[in-house]
């Protein structure tokens, strides 16, 4: 993809010239207050394709993508131009990129069946959405949702999630019939098997003993589901606890719905991670990259699940659903990601980043485990691999160390764990995964001899 600033033009490798904070960013900071307590993240200046540039000169390379937001690179000048001329059309009604967008979302979604596109502003307003859905076409009343998950911060979400405490404590009582299950976490298996062929406990804890004894099947409307868990840490479940789930929920009636707001648009290698299984859900929800950066969200339901029901869309839609701006975003986002061959691009880029992690791990007494898909990849740090006591302390040096350096990733985990969150936009290619890699080798070393 040809830049629109020269300067990033072939550039592959970050590009430090006053270490970070530099005296314009420290100058901006006296105003933040407690929003930024700790500076570890660019103050954006400028951003194009995989780099961020901020007001001291310094370039980073963003290794997170804006938290699985700029897949397709910011600011690519396809997605700008296909903004400005929605602007110069009109940004209310119902307009051809509204259209367009609908279309491009049936095509690209798992399933060949019929489809209904209800869309909002964000991933948690969607995460709310498949809680009224899923109740209102079933007309039963729980959910199950999986400890560890993060769905978003508005009320509905913030009760499906359990990524950490302090996310809930003190706005309680959160909306009630939610009720948590056991993750497939096969590195930290809460069930402490210690074999592959486990069997999954975690399916059998859901099946054989909640849904026979304080949950009754017949009343459980939707299973919320995240294909491979998120901020938890990028964990990734074995393939068989996938279809489980499914059979499972089509066993009891009740609805299986993917929450993909950080896993869709290419980031795992495939255009939707629930395709690495071949799944196709009831609903499923989408948010983040699906507008690059322009707030949109969708959830795709099948439309047989309406058939007879005559559900009244007045409880399900707001002002700014189906935005004309939004819609463009995401219709120019689409048809980037397949122009440019991204969802292939991911899966080459992430096996081989993958591949090169585990080689680092090798090497490392405190990288304990490297997982994930295509370009969303985890690499959990440990105080001993021995042991696996987590260390959020020496993931901090590294994220620290790193950004010194130029190179902006952060860190996750669920249940006091730590892991280096991975997730570059789907235009990188080898020699910038290569320059990223090496300073986070030398950041992890570092960590490792001054602990």
């Amino acid at each position: 993809m040809g830049l629109t600033l020269n300067k990033f033009d072939n550039l592959k490798a970050p590009l430090i010239v006053s270490e970070p904070p530099g005296p314009k960013v420290r100058e901006l900071l006296k105003y933040t207050g407690p929003l930024f307590p700790k500076y570890i993240q660019p103050i954006m200046e400028k951003a194009e394709g995989i780099f961020i540039e901020d007001p001291d000169g310094n370039i980073f390379l963003d290794f997170i993508s804006g938290r699985c937001v700029a897949n397709i690179g910011h600011s690519h000048p396809d997605f700008v131009k296909a903004l400005q001329t929605q602007i110069t059309l009109g940004t209310t009604g119902i307009t051809q990129n509204i259209l367009r967008m609908m279309m491009k979302l049936n095509q690209v979604t798992p399933g060949k069946q019929e489809k209904m596109i209800f869309c909002g502003l964000s991933g948690s307003a969607m995460n709310d959405m498949a809680i009224k859905l899923s109740r209102k076409l079933t007309g039963r009343q729980n959910i199950i949702t999986f400890a560890g998950s993060y769905h978003g911060t508005t009320y509905g979400a913030l009760s499906l999630s359990s990524y950490k405490q302090s996310m809930f404590k003190g706005f309680g009582p959160l909306v009630p019939g939610i009720h948590q299950m056991p993750y497939p976490n096969c590195y930290r298996c809460n069930f402490k098997s210690e074999h592959p062929e486990c069997g999954l406990a975690c399916l059998d804890y859901l099946e054989n003993f909640a849904l026979k004894s304080y949950i009754a099947p017949e009343e459980v409307a939707a299973i919320i589901f995240e294909p491979i868990q998120g901020d938890a840490g990028w964990i990734v479940p074995p393939d068989d606890w996938v279809i489980r789930l499914k059979e499972i929920c089509d066993k009891h009636g009740i609805l299986l719905v993917a929450e993909e707001v950080q896993t869709g648009f290419g980031r795992t290698g495939k255009w939707f991670a629930v395709d690495h299984w071949n799944i196709v859900p009831d609903i499923l929800l989408l948010g983040k990259s699906i507008g690059c950066g322009v707030p949109n969200a969708a959830a795709v339901v099948k439309s047989s699940l309406f058939e007879g029901k005559g559900i009244d869309s007045s409880g399900l839609l707001n002002t700014f659903s189906y935005n004309p701006l939004a819609a463009a975003a995401t219709s120019a986002n689409i048809e980037i990601i397949e122009k440019e061959n991204l969802v292939d691009n991911s899966e080459k880029m992430g096996d081989y980043t993958l591949k090169r992690l585990k080689e680092i791990q090798e090497d490392s007494s405190i990288i304990g485990d490297v997982r994930g898909k295509g370009l969303l990849i985890g690499a959990e740090v440990v105080k001993d691999k021995k042991t696996k006591h987590p260390s959020i302390g020496l993931a901090d040096k590294i994220v620290e160390e790193c950004f010194k350096k130029g190179l902006y990733l952060t860190r996750m985990g669920a249940f006091d764990t730590a892991v280096l969150r991975i997730a570059p936009p789907l235009i990188i290619n080898k020699e910038q995964i290569d320059s990223s890699l090496e300073i986070l080798e030398n950041s992890i070393r570092l960590a490792e001899s001054t602990g």
